[in-house]
């Protein structure tokens, strides 16, 4: 078996989602402390690791959906390049190897790891065909996320960074749903059961309110008496740009380029949005750090 096709099954572009796990390393003003960052990479890893056995998982079960699918039915099990038995001995190994490493991080941790997964099964098997619970779920696992880095370094969560973590993540589980029923307009093909749940008008009114929402909540964080006293600045507001900008440059890639199937990719290969939070970490760290 090829090392390209267990990668290609593993979905290691994925990992960038996990970066949520160092969030709260980086907003306590603690992402220089050693031990800390230590913790933190070690469950990112073992996180990434167990992400990798849910998306074998999900393509178990997608198979037939996803051979329907212009872009997965490359995937390495839609296309049949691996078999289901190879790819469950893979997503085993995966699953053990991912909770043996988070649970030497973080005996926490690791309860909220297999909270994710388990949630990860239900979503699978039947809560991903039911329209915005399907979505809820999406987006509560970047808060898990969120959990794990707080248990692997022992950093309290911000109310704040919860909140909009989960309105952000929200918003681009929705952006995927307009993909695909762009995908089933254009071609009659349902991707997922749940696009019946589902209009062009219903996702477009969400995704702006959720755009707004998102935009308010940030001015409102960044402006909180709360959190100037804490970082010791009145300056952070200037970083409310960078989001405005990456949310407005998101929805024109959703409602004038039609592509907004996949936020990973969004982010990877779309050099506007790379430049957005790049000049928003930079001016985040200048000014908190």
């Amino acid at each position: 078996m090829k090392l390209s096709i267990i990668l290609q099954l593993m979905r290691p572009h994925q990992y960038i989602k996990n970066i949520f796990i160092l969030l709260p390393l980086f907003f306590a003003l603690k992402i220089t402390d050693i031990h800390l960052l230590t913790q933190a990479l070690l469950a990112f890893i073992a996180f990434s690791l167990t992400a990798s056995a849910v998306y074998i998982l999900n393509d178990y079960h997608d198979i037939e959906a996803d051979r329907q699918h212009p872009e997965k039915k490359n995937r390495p099990l839609a296309s049949g390049v691996i078999s289901k038995q190879q790819a469950l001995g893979i997503m085993a190994i995966l699953f053990l190897a991912g909770f043996a490493l988070m649970a030497s991080v973080s005996l926490e941790a690791a309860g909220i790891l297999a909270a994710y997964v388990i949630m990860n099964i239900a979503y699978s098997l039947r809560l991903k065909h039911i329209a915005i619970l399907d979505i809820t779920i999406i987006a509560a696992g970047f808060v898990l996320r969120l959990f794990v880095g707080s248990a692997a370094t022992g950093i309290v969560l911000s109310q704040w960074i919860v909140v909009m973590t989960f309105l952000l993540a929200l918003f681009m589980a929705l952006a995927k749903r307009r993909d695909d029923v762009l995908i089933y307009l254009e071609t009659g093909k349902k991707m997922r059961k749940v696009i019946d749940g589902y209009n062009l008008q219903f996702l477009d009114t969400a995704m702006a309110i959720m755009a707004s929402v998102v935009i308010v909540a940030y001015t409102i964080y960044t402006t909180s008496p709360d959190i100037t006293e804490k970082f010791h600045t009145h300056y952070l507001y200037l970083t409310a740009l960078f989001v405005i900008l990456g949310i407005l440059r998101y929805l024109q890639i959703a409602f004038v380029h039609l592509d907004s199937g996949s936020p990973t990719k969004i982010v990877l290969k779309d050099r506007f949005m790379q430049v957005t939070i790049s000049g928003w970490i930079i001016t985040f760290v200048w000014i908190l750090y």
